[in-house]
């Protein structure tokens, strides 16, 4: 169950984040960004919310079974939905970090950088994390 919970952790994580932090003065209302920018910045909010709809459905779907599935079936239909949840709860916050590497990029403009760790890199590796041991947790049975 707690690997569950953290997998739901995640789900909020995605749910809310890329919303809280994107939908602002500093991403899609910069007067800065050209119309195409903020068309990516949207596309990375749609994202987000859809793989966190997307990890809470496969994280909490082998609850909803019918009893009458037998039990070894029941627990590889889990392992799988778990597989998937934890796909779907990790692959936006490796994007993220791997966004980095492309040309020209940088974790903040430079109007808001702040100084240290970039703000991207705890919240995407916590997120992820979460999932990463939430699967291993639920792996164990």
């Amino acid at each position: 169950m707690l690997g569950k919970l953290l997998f739901t952790i995640d789900a909020v994580g995605l749910l809310l984040g890329a919303p809280l932090a994107d939908y602002n003065h500093t991403h899609i209302f910069n007067p800065r960004w050209p119309p195409h920018a903020k068309f990516h910045c949207a596309q990375t909010i749609n994202l987000s919310v859809t793989l966190g709809l997307a990890t809470l459905y496969y994280t909490w779907r082998s609850s909803f079974l019918p009893k009458s599935v037998p039990p070894p079936i029941a627990r590889e239909r889990e392992q799988d939905s778990l597989r998937t949840a934890l796909f779907t709860g990790t692959i936006y916050w490796i994007a993220g970090l791997a966004s980095i590497l492309y040309p020209g990029t940088a974790w903040v403009d430079p109007e808001f950088d702040p100084s240290g760790l970039p703000p991207q890199v705890p919240i995407f590796v916590g997120f992820g994390s979460a999932a990463l041991l939430g699967w291993m947790l639920d792996r164990q049975g």
